[in-house]
Parts: C-alpha cells; structure tokens; sequence
C-alpha cells in the first residue's frame, strides 16, 4: 500500500527474490494485470487530511491539513495468488511484482490529474510517501527472549510498525517511525501513523493493516439490497467509480470495522501512534 503527497520518495524491493522460482502459469496470469488494481478490497483513493493528531511527526511524514492525497490499495494480483498456489519460495519475486504495480498505478494516476488539471509534474508535486507490503513474510531481527535472533515474521492482516530508531529506515524517519498506511471503508476515513519501540517488543513491529470488514461479503450484499450505496456516498460529497456487478455492495461501508476506533485502540496499545486521519473524496474500487 502507498500514500503519495509531498515528500521525499523511498521504495525497495524484497531481497532474495528469483523470478525463476515462477511458474510460467504465474508469469502468464500475472503479466497482463500489471498496472491493475485487481477485485475485492482493491483501490484508490483521493483524500483530504482533515486532522492532525501529532504536528511534529505529521510536518517529518510532509502532511499538512487540507492537504490533497493520493492513496492506493493493491497488489500482486493473479501472479501472486499463483505462487500461493505453486511455491512460497518466489513469494519475494511477487511482492516485487506488487511494487511495480503500485508505481505503475501511481504514474497513471499522475498522469491523470496532470492531465485533467492542465499542470506539470513540479507543480502536481504528487511524490511517494511510502509503499508497504503486508499478507507475506520477511526475515528480521528482533529481541526473542532477550537475545536479538533473525526470525520470519509472517504478517497476514499486518503491516510494519517500526519504530524510531530501527536501523532499516530511511534517514527521514529515523526519529518518528516509519509511517502506517491504515485504510478504513469508502465512505469514512483512512488513517496514517507512525510505527512505535513497543511495537518492536510486543509485536515483532507489527500493527494493523485495515480496519477488517465485519460482515462478509454475501452478508453484505444481503445488508445492501435495495439501497442506493453510489448515492448515499455522493451525498457525503464522495464519488465512487467501480467495475463488477457487486462489488459496490460487497463493499458498502458497513461491512467494515469503525476505522476510528480500530486506529484509538492501536494508539492506547502503544503499538501505533496516529499522525492524521484522511477522508475521501473519490474512490476507485476494482
């Protein structure tokens, strides 16, 4: 997932990766989606910050209220479904491939407001905040016991929380944490926080990556039948533009956890601090 805004850009890939370990049916499925945002809880976002919770953090992070962001939600698409399906030992190749894809999807969504609005890239200033993975595994250091060993830490439903201070972040967020990306539904907010040290010894530097629907989606077609959801998001001052028969319904806004209480109760664990919560303005779902 990344948030782009201004401020300096930082993106790597994942070490170790060998795109040979891919089967051709990965590299089939997956070389005609690259720049896809794929089905499901796929999307992108423009969004207003709309709070500040912490100045200091938020003026390292480049955040300022009002300020118009651009967020996106994807990922490896077909190619990393495949690996699933094949061997988790290309597993990095395809989060490599899910890296490519986001940028692609950025430079498009450059493109488009260049475009609409009529201005160049300096004066869009739309640069990269951060781009992070989650649902895979990476091998870390961490204190087990005491005694600082190399694990992998698998974070299906995470996202990284480092906090200040760890070696592996860029000099920008050395004294504020690295920066988590915490979507909520389409109709409410999004969140952006900063990893903390109790994350790092509670949590293996671990912390929510969503909000997490609580109904699922045939539940929420159900919830959703009779109503108007693109209308009902409109009069929140939100456009919505989307593919799929269903994909509106399954993903109504209340099939999601209240993403304001999920980010407080982050925070009150100590393992995220909150930086500045975003509503959106336009989404786009896959």
């Amino acid at each position: 997932m990344q948030l782009s805004k201004l401020s300096p850009e930082f993106v790597s890939g994942i070490h170790g990766a060998d795109a040979n370990n891919l089967s051709p049916k990965a590299l089939e499925r997956g070389r005609p989606q690259l720049g896809t945002l794929g089905s499901g809880n796929r999307f992108l976002k423009i969004e207003v910050v709309a709070q500040i919770f912490c100045p200091h953090t938020a003026k390292a992070f480049g955040l300022a209220k009002g300020q118009i962001t651009l967020m996106l939600h994807c990922g490896s698409r077909g190619l990393g479904h495949q690996v699933c399906q094949d061997d988790l030992s290309a597993m990095a190749a395809a989060a490599n491939y899910a890296w490519v894809n986001r940028q692609i999807l950025l430079h498009q969504a450059r493109q488009v407001f260049m475009k609409t609005l009529d201005i160049s890239p300096r004066e869009l200033g739309m640069n990269l905040l951060y781009d992070v993975s989650h649902n895979m595994a990476r091998m870390e250091n961490h204190s087990v016991q005491g005694k600082t060993q190399k694990v992998c830490v698998h974070r299906k439903g995470a996202t990284r929380a480092f906090g200040p201070g760890h070696p592996s972040l860029p000099p920008a967020f050395r004294t504020t944490g690295q920066p988590i990306l915490i979507p909520g539904d389409m109709g409410t907010a999004s969140f952006v926080l900063a990893g903390t040290r109790t994350a790092m010894d509670q949590t293996f530097g671990s912390t929510s990556h969503g909000a997490g629907r609580t109904l699922s989606r045939s539940a929420a077609k159900k919830a959703a039948h009779g109503r108007d959801i693109r209308a009902e998001l409109s009069s929140q001052g939100i456009q919505i533009r989307w593919t799929g028969k269903t994909t509106l319904a399954e993903e109504m806004p209340e099939a999601y956890k209240d993403v304001n209480q999920v980010t407080r109760i982050l925070q009150d664990a100590g393992i995220s601090k909150q930086v500045a919560r975003i509503r959106p303005m336009g989404v786009i779902k896959g």
